[in-house]
């Protein structure tokens, strides 16, 4: 999913879906055209986004074809203004996707009806910032109260009552002492005195040598993992849309400093060749001078070695072609 306020968003009020949606698309754009279209709405847009999930099409192919579907009229990117209710404001990019096909005139109308809307913010500045709870002292979730004396702390008291559970595991003291750390971050970790007790007491060999060498080793490699960290969410703030701007979906300049026109700046426009630097479009190219059917390897053979007499080339086997011709 994308940050927030850049993945797809839904105009809504489209047409239902049919077998002939995207007919008016041929090749890639119809494909990408039906994959954008079945996204759920906040997947990240952006061509590196889509190029990355597509099975077929790289960042290029993905880029061209987002450029087309802008000038179709299914694809805009919207920057909105948002001033939200602890006063603090920020600017947000969002992708806008429309399954009908839409013209100038509906998305500058829909641009316009943003402003003054009212937007729920999950993470402000569009980023999903989470801060980590402080973490609970190790002794204090052990049940060890500020100033109690250790001996009273539920993984002291656990070690000392192992002899009432086994008789073959009477620690000493000082064993207890030393084990009371690794006690405390099982505690920690989410397990009961009970675990603890289990797992010191579950298959002992008979006799038992060494108690405390073994309440060790068993408390060591028997570690539960660490629990998940504790994360807070940030407090979900409603704000207000009081600026809506297009902008461009190559370059995301927006109308601030450049024209936009079908979801393109002049600069864009004139980079693909779509316009002159004067802002005059730049004709199509008529049909006569388009290429033709493609030729098959043996006309192509052929046309080579004309080309090649024509020229006094020698063939690819030494003998001059016009020997042969």
């Amino acid at each position: 999913m994308a940050k927030t306020g850049y993945g797809k968003r839904s105009t809504g009020d489209e047409d239902p879906h049919a077998d002939a949606d995207f007919a008016h698309l041929s090749g890639r754009e119809r494909e990408l055209a039906i994959f954008m279209d079945r996204l759920e709405d906040g997947h990240a847009a952006g061509y590196k986004a889509i190029a990355a999930v597509h099975p077929v099409y790289g960042q290029q192919a993905v880029r061209a074809a987002q450029r087309h579907l802008s000038r179709i009229g299914h694809l805009h990117r919207i920057r909105e203004h948002i001033t939200l209710e602890d006063n603090s404001m920020r600017w947000v990019t969002r992708t806008y996707w429309s399954r009908t096909p839409r013209s100038v005139e509906w998305w500058q109308e829909f641009a316009r009806s943003r402003n003054g809307r009212i937007v729920t913010d999950d993470h402000q500045d569009g980023l999903a910032r989470v801060e980590e709870a402080e973490r609970t002292p190790p002794e204090a979730e052990a049940g060890q109260a500020p100033g109690e004396e250790p001996q009273t702390t539920v993984a002291y008291r656990t070690l000392a009552e192992l002899r009432e559970t086994d008789r073959r595991m009477p620690l000493s003291e000082s064993d207890c002492r030393s084990l009371e750390s690794l006690a405390a971050e099982w505690l920690s970790r989410g397990s009961t005195p009970e675990d603890i007790t289990r797992a010191l007491t579950a298959g002992l060999p008979n006799p038992v040598t060494n108690p405390g060498g073994l309440a060790r080793d068993r408390l060591e490699k028997k570690m539960p993992p660490k629990k998940a960290k504790v994360r807070q969410k940030k407090p979900r703030l409603r704000g207000r849309v009081d600026r809506v701007l297009l902008a461009c979906i190559t370059c995301e300049a927006d109308e601030r400093t450049t024209e936009i026109a079908d979801g393109m700046c002049r600069e864009c426009r004139v980079e693909l060749e779509l316009e002159t630097p004067d802002g005059e479009p730049i004709p199509t190219v008529p049909e006569t001078f388009l290429a033709g059917p493609l030729l098959s390897a043996e006309e192509v053979h052929r046309w080579a070695a004309q080309v090649r007499a024509a020229g006094g080339l020698r063939s690819p086997g030494g003998k001059a072609l016009w020997e042969g011709v």
